[in-house]
């Protein structure tokens, strides 16, 4: 049984520390949900998206003014071939 002192306080449970909570997209259109919300959620690009993809979902975020976390993941393997 989990004793009381070993979890978070409810408000700051699953922030960030740079303040933001994660959502996890997986395309351009779960993107579009964060729109109302980007001062209070960032995007994260799940694992298996592919590069041209991810080229498309960081672009509409910048867009929108959303923070993705991971934005220069599998985009720098590019440019460095």
């Amino acid at each position: 049984q989990p004793k009381i002192g070993f979890g978070r306080k409810k408000k700051p449970r699953h922030t960030l520390p740079n303040g933001f909570k994660k959502f996890i997209v997986s395309n351009v259109k779960d993107l579009e949900l964060l729109l109302m919300h980007n001062r209070k959620y960032c995007a994260e690009i799940a694992h298996n998206v592919s590069a041209p993809k991810r080229r498309a979902i960081v672009e509409r975020a910048g867009q929108l003014n959303v923070r993705v976390t991971n934005a220069a993941s599998r985009l720098r393997e590019e440019e460095d071939a």
